[in-house]
């Protein structure tokens, strides 16, 4: 058994119990061992420290638990997924500007942002697997792991209605490339 510290927010904005209702209940429906912060309105973060075999079994129970208890939440985001130069530096134990020439200058080599601007973003899988496997820096495979199932869990939770038609044009042309 291994212990994954990870970060599940949802939008309680449809859920008619108060919020802190809703915290008495997450506590009686197995998530007692996260924090739950409510500093936003109408949003609830619950920051677990759960022990499980593996990021994907500690994770879908964590959530599991959470609509269990509070069937109108609607999750947000998993953390950690997203992330910016500081958080990777933070993560791997590197400096911000190691993280920073690696990531800018691989040109092309490296993992690809999500988003680009003067603050890109990555999904942490890839930039971790990049690091381990292309730079050799030592990498937690249990955060390898959590960032993962944390990037797998938002892509299947990603509420945007996709035309079926342009669904299958953009497969066909990434199979072709």
């Amino acid at each position: 058994m291994r212990e994954y510290e990870f970060t599940l927010r949802f939008d309680v904005s449809r859920v008619a119990a108060g919020l802190d209702e809703c915290v008495e209940v997450l506590g009686g429906a197995g998530c007692d061992d996260a924090l739950i912060g409510i500093g936003i309105p109408g949003r609830l973060a619950l920051i677990f420290a759960r022990e499980s075999e593996s990021a994907e079994d500690a994770v879908l129970s964590a959530l599991r638990d959470v609509v269990t208890a509070l069937p109108d939440a609607v999750l947000v985001e998993a953390m950690p997924d997203f992330v910016g130069i500081t958080e990777v530096a933070d993560l791997v134990g590197k400096t911000r500007q190691n993280i920073r020439k690696l990531l800018l200058g691989c040109a092309g080599n490296g993992p690809l942002p999500v988003h680009e601007g003067s603050s890109s973003v990555w999904h942490l899988a890839p930039v971790l697997e990049w690091l381990r496997d292309e730079k050799r820096y030592p990498v937690d495979e249990g955060l390898l792991d959590l960032a993962t199932t944390n990037m797998q869990l938002n892509a299947a939770s990603t509420r945007i209605d996709v035309n079926p038609r342009i669904q299958e044009d953009v497969e066909s042309l990434l199979a072709e490339a």
